[in-house]
């Protein structure tokens, strides 16, 4: 399969090189220094699973020098999923389809509305890993693992083709029976997580110790849950257990991508984790009173890191 990463970060630029060691042709769309390195030296990547370095079939700024794909694994931050979609638009064939794998619910949705919703799968993933400097990724912890589906669910031979050559590449993978709820339950834990970790800036244990923010959390969870069945999305009644579990489970000193970036200073996830919840609540008529704490509380921050408020904290 030919395969585009477009956005080569810690996930997108992990996949793009599991692939590629499976064989798999993989072209990198990235931009500046990281691109400059890439096509110098290949991108470096140490891993837990072994480190390696990834040579792409290409490496270019512009997708018109790779031409139509088979799949485009979008690797951007999910402000930049508008733009970056009408920029992939040279990869995208008549059975191109594209994978994101952001936070959030919604870049399905607003992909399609640029692609067309042929051309759109719902995807998510989860691995920690960051850029450590310009073509060199660091795979840090947790066993990498994407699961998608078509966003109707129905069974199509392109997704199986897609979760075989994850399989080959040694990346865990499935296609769940409803895609649109995996990703609303996996709202729910990063809502809980990184919300509440930025808003307290104490890690997973301590939150989980005191009754307080452990209470915040559940509420996180159950008010997600909430605004996600009121979207018109079928849920077992597991994903907010499964969340929960997911919330216990995290190691007690730990801290996750938002927080730390809020903790930085440096533009965030918000609108697209708890700033979602608050917005796609208000749609429905679902109140969503601590998501909505948590996300007034951290945006003038937010706002502040973006250079739309200027303040002299």
């Amino acid at each position: 399969m030919r395969f585009a990463v477009f956005g080569a970060g810690g996930f997108g630029g992990y996949l793009g090189g599991r692939l590629s060691q499976a064989g798999e042709e993989v072209a990198i769309i990235a931009r500046g220094a990281h691109l400059a390195a890439i096509r110098d030296q290949g991108l470096r990547v140490d891993s837990i699973k072994g480190d390696f370095v990834f040579s792409p079939s290409v490496a270019t700024d512009n997708p018109a020098d790779v031409g139509a794909v088979d799949v485009v694994i979008l690797g951007v931050k999910a402000r930049q999923l508008t733009e970056a979609a009408e920029a992939m638009r040279p990869m995208i064939g008549p059975e191109t389809c594209v994978l994101p794998i952001q936070n959030g619910v919604e870049a399905p949705s607003q992909l399609s509305a640029v692609l067309g919703e042929e051309a759109v799968l719902g995807g998510l993933g989860g691995i920690v890993s960051y850029t450590v400097g310009p073509g060199h990724i660091r795979h840090a912890a947790v066993d990498p693992f994407v699961r998608f589906g078509e966003v109707d669910n129905h069974a199509c031979p392109r997704t199986e083709r897609l979760l075989q050559a994850f399989e080959r590449a040694g990346v865990k993978a499935d296609i769940p029976p409803n895609i649109r709820a995996a990703l609303w339950q996996k709202m729910m834990f990063i809502c809980a997580v990184s919300g509440g970790g930025a808003v307290t800036r104490a890690p997973a244990g301590v939150r989980r110790s005191l009754p307080e923010t452990w209470e915040m959390a559940r509420h996180i969870v159950y008010e997600t849950e909430s605004v996600a069945r009121a979207q018109g999305i079928v849920l077992t009644g597991d994903e907010a257990k499964t969340a929960i579990a997911q919330l216990e489970s995290v190691q007690s000193n730990a801290t996750v991508s938002m927080q730390r970036v809020i903790m930085e200073g440096r533009p965030s996830e918000l609108e697209v984790q708890n700033g979602a919840v608050v917005r796609l609540g208000r749609e429905v008529g679902v109140p969503t009173p601590v998501n909505t704490f948590i996300y007034y509380s951290l945006l003038p921050q937010e706002m502040k890191a973006r250079g739309q408020l200027e303040s002299p904290f």
